[in-house]
């Protein structure tokens, strides 16, 4: 596994651990790289417990509760999409915090014009707060679904260490 996917799960885990926090996923393009690099570090049963991949909108709104008319309005790579997905993640796991992840790895992007490299995150966090970024990736598609996965661990570290 990649040094850098490895540094940012350990990074997340020892955040989560110090805060006594648990963190559950919903990931779309990155496939479940996010859970699988959290696996792979120690003690994981005690700040992760499951994650959801919900590549189809029918996933999404199934398993997670993304409304059909978020995605219908705003499509699955938008704010108002990762938001549901974090906190529909976060709620039907019962967990602490939800993190999603939705975008075009590629090589193609959306049907509405959307560039390849477009992804959007999520996090639910333990206060109530949910928080988006959208964030540009370049590279092939393995390329973009790896920084992703960096991304949306560090990011959820520093949320984690700057929220109270």
């Amino acid at each position: 596994m990649d040094n850098a996917l490895q540094r940012a799960a350990k990074n997340l885990a020892d955040a989560l651990t110090a805060r006594d926090l648990t963190v559950t996923t919903a990931e779309s393009c990155t496939g479940g790289l996010v859970t699988k690099t959290l696996c792979a570090t120690g003690s994981t049963a005690e700040y992760h417990s499951c994650g959801f991949v919900t590549y189809s909108n029918y996933a999404k709104t199934r398993l997670l509760g993304v409304s059909p008319e978020t995605l219908a309005r705003f499509t699955a790579v938008s704010a108002e999409t990762v938001e549901e997905m974090a906190r529909g993640a976060q709620e039907r796991a019962a967990q602490d915090v939800g993190l999603s992840i939705s975008g075009y790895a590629g090589p193609d992007g959306g049907e509405d014009g959307t560039p390849a490299g477009t992804v959007w995150f999520g996090w639910a966090l333990p206060d109530g707060e949910v928080v988006s970024q959208k964030k540009q990736f370049s590279g092939e598609n393995t390329q973009v679904i790896e920084q992703a996965a960096i991304w949306a661990m560090t990011e959820l570290t520093r949320l984690l260490e700057t929220h109270r």
